[in-house]
């Protein structure tokens, strides 16, 4: 699946959608700033594939700080037999700088 804008993710959360959003951040970076999503860290994903098996064939939404270990979360669940895996492009860096 394409990737997703930091402008469609904002939008679709705007209007209320059920989305999966998996945070691939450390616990720090979570805590600090977060978008209510599922948290586990890129290093942690392999571990716990059994969080998210429900969500094999639904769309997920996977969140980092710049777009780069959510790119690489991406590819592993690719890998591992998830269908409709995008990449916040830019992650909460951009999402939070569109705010201003």
């Amino acid at each position: 699946m394409e990737d997703i804008t930091v402008q469609e993710l904002k939008e679709r959360l705007e209007a209320s959608e059920s989305l999966n959003v998996i945070d691939v951040r450390e616990a720090y970076e979570y805590e600090e700033d977060n978008l209510d999503s599922i948290h586990i860290p890129l290093g942690q994903l392999p571990h716990n594939l059994d969080k998210i098996e429900a969500y094999k064939d639904q769309e997920l939404i996977m969140l980092c700080r710049s777009g780069n270990r959510s790119g690489q979360a991406k590819m592993f669940l690719q890998q591992q037999g998830f269908t409709k895996v995008r990449n916040v492009l830019g992650g909460m860096l951009d999402y939070r700088q569109n705010e201003l």
